[in-house]
């Protein structure tokens, strides 16, 4: 691996490696002088000090995983916090040992790329099941509150901070998508890392579970919000952002109307909504606000076939 070298359970940073290397140093004491094979071994770590002390420090640091939280070491050494992931990652035992830095130093470098992959996965699927319980909605909620998954776009959502939600907590399906608790809308992530992280990561009931555990936090329909607000020129930067994703769609041609042969009132009926769900159940307020929604969508949908299809 490189960025440090790994001894018994921890990484070494190239700075502790110096350290070891000054300790076995002639003037000090013999009793502190390491082994020789120790001293060539410690000598001969990487120059990149990426890696901390742990491979899951190394992994929160990384960039393109800024919306993970830290998951407690605790919660992942309980093996009933795990139930059910061993059939759904490989080399579960090893990806395991990887992620809580008990891996064995002598295992076959050739297959530590593959074990990589397989302890992100682990990883992200414990993450899904940790920000659902009382200390992961805690530590999710300091990253809401300082707007670290980004904010809607849409301008009279007036900066509204999202949340991020999967579409499905089956991996390898669909990308993590961001709520919008005002609008309750998902949108895509504008970061091309941020958006390649499965959604299953995240879950479908996290951000809805966090505004029922915290309804304060739920925005209104109306007005500029609390959470997150940005020190100044919000509106002018939604403004901004719209403009610019305007251009990029008459850019790449996706903004030149609906095309020939294509009715306002069959584009509508093909639009799917976001329907949000706590463990699989709608949520309640919502399902009967939606109801009404898509009654009213209907109507206008009635009165559109009628003027495109006149008697």
């Amino acid at each position: 691996m490189v960025g440090g070298k790994r001894r018994g359970q921890q990484w070494l940073p190239e700075s502790a490696a110096a350290a070891s290397r000054l300790a076995s140093s002639p003037c000090q004491p013999s009793a502190l002088q390491p082994s020789p094979s120790r001293g060539m071994e410690e000598a001969s770590t990487g120059s990149d000090s990426d890696y901390s002390n742990s491979w899951i420090s190394w992994f929160l640091s990384s960039k393109g995983n800024e919306y993970f939280c830290e998951v407690e070491e605790d919660y992942i050494l309980d093996r009933f916090n795990l139930t059910g992931l061993n059939t759904e990652v490989q080399n579960y035992p090893h990806a395991l040992d990887l992620i809580t830095d008990n891996l064995d130093d002598d295992f076959q470098d050739e297959l530590r790329g593959s074990l990589d992959v397989q302890a992100r996965l682990l990883y992200g699927l414990i993450h899904a099941r940790w920000i659902v319980t009382a200390r992961g909605l805690s530590k999710m909620l300091e990253k809401f509150k300082k707007a670290d998954f980004g904010r809607c776009p849409r301008v009279l959502c007036q900066s509204q901070p999202l949340l991020p939600s999967g579409l499905t907590d089956v991996p390898y399906e669909k990308s993590v998508k961001l709520y919008c608790g005002r609008c309750e809308d998902i949108y895509s992530p504008k970061s091309s890392r941020h958006g390649s992280i499965d959604g299953a990561y995240f879950g479908t009931s996290f951000p809805h579970l966090l505004f029922l555990v915290y309804p304060s936090l739920i925005p209104p329909k109306s007005g500029p919000t609390e959470i997150g607000r940005p020190a100044m020129g919000g509106a002018e930067e939604a403004a901004a952002r719209r403009r610019l994703r305007q251009r990029e769609e008459l850019a790449d041609g996706s903004g030149e109307g609906l095309g020939e042969g294509i009715s306002t009132a069959s584009a509508a009926m093909r639009a799917d909504r976001y329907r949000p769900r706590i463990f699989g159940f709608q949520v309640n307020e919502v399902s009967k606000l939606q109801r009404w929604q898509e009654a009213v969508r209907d109507k206008q949908v009635s009165r559109l076939e009628a003027q495109e299809n006149p008697p």
